[in-house]
């Protein structure tokens, strides 16, 4: 392990194609599940729809695993299997203190060193077969959840807090400055804390009776999977076919509002690919919001549509972010094969 950014980049890519496979199974049953039942204003309604419930909450566990799943095989790319344990451990600890798939990279590279540098030591001959099945899982395990309870869940909740009394300051006095920064938070760590953050303002909007915040943050919502999506779609030749599955994938999660359809290629790209959607959902959120868009649901994407007042204003800003997202990570992907080739 030489530590370059090849390396890192291939680490990143051995977690997301082992993820890949949850991101579809979960997104596609939770799609399915909100697409088929009745929208209110209050949100989707299973009430009277136990099947369908059911299949949201296969979708829901399958989905759940998805973070731990990527920082396990992120170490396991790193150290090999003795890394599969630290880094499933850290991957579902930050899950649990919701620092989302950007937590999840960070416990899978944290798993994968100390697991790199606990095998360097020389132990005694007696110790070494227990070493790979006890020791490191043990030791490692200790290190990354302490890591990530105690170093990296604190400034996630100091800055959770920061952002909500932040986006409050703004209000709704410059609609456009708040619309750029929501849309930009939704895209950013997809579906994770600071996404959360923007979500539950719009959604506290509503009981306000202000639906322009919301609507502002529904047109973000869908963009970042969807432009994705369509980009697999747009220039097959510079994705894998393993990420053209997840593209059809991201399409069907952005159709109902799962800002996570994008979360494979942040993880195998976060240079390009977020800062990307954060200016993509920034776009559909301001249209949305010139437009006076209004969500009466809690929630995003097509799917909202008979909720939603001025429609063919959403549906534009869902398109023009969606399509700027496609074509920038294209022309993105494209420049940088130019200059490896």
């Amino acid at each position: 392990m030489s530590g370059n950014v090849s390396d890192v980049k291939k680490y990143l890519l051995s977690g997301v194609s082992y993820a890949i496979p949850f991101v579809a199974c979960g997104g596609i049953m939770i799609a399915a599940a909100i697409a088929l039942v009745p929208m209110t204003p209050a949100g989707p309604d299973f009430s009277h729809a136990p099947f369908l419930k059911m299949i949201l909450d296969i979708g829901t566990a399958a989905f759940s695993l998805l973070v731990p799943v990527l920082a396990g095989y992120i170490a396991f790319g790193i150290a090999d299997r003795p890394g599969l344990v630290p880094g499933f451990v850290g991957g579902t600890v930050a899950n649990q203190i919701g620092a989302g798939f950007l937590g999840g990279l960070v416990a899978g590279l944290l798993a994968g060193l100390v697991v790199y540098w606990i095998k360097k030591v020389k132990v005694p001959l007696y110790l070494r077969p227990i070493m790979p099945i006890l020791v490191i899982p043990v030791i490692a395990s200790l290190a990354v959840g302490f890591v990530m309870y105690k170093v990296v869940g604190l400034p996630i909740k100091g800055a959770m807090t920061f952002l909500s009394r932040w986006l409050a300051t703004i209000g709704t006095g410059n609609s456009i400055i708040l619309a750029l920064v929501l849309g930009a938070m939704i895209a950013f760590d997809m579906g994770g804390p600071v996404n959360k953050v923007a979500f539950f303002f719009g959604a506290a909007m509503i009981k306000e009776g202000n639906f322009a915040v919301m609507g502002a943050c529904a047109a973000a919502i869908c963009i970042p999977p969807i432009g994705l999506g369509l980009a697999t779609v747009l220039g097959r030749r510079v994705w894998t076919s393993e990420e053209r599955d997840a593209g059809y994938a991201g399409l069907a999660m952005g159709m109902i509002g799962i800002t996570e359809g994008a979360i494979p290629f942040a993880a195998a790209d976060p240079v390009r690919v977020i800062p990307t959607i954060m200016v993509g959902s920034g776009i559909g959120s301001v249209i949305a919001m010139l437009g006076g868009v209004g969500d009466h649901a809690p929630h995003g994407g097509p799917i909202v549509l008979p909720v939603v007042d001025h429609r063919l204003a959403y549906v534009a800003a869902i398109a023009a972010g969606s399509l700027f997202v496609a074509l920038a990570i294209n022309g993105l992907k494209k420049l940088a094969a130019r200059r490896q080739a």
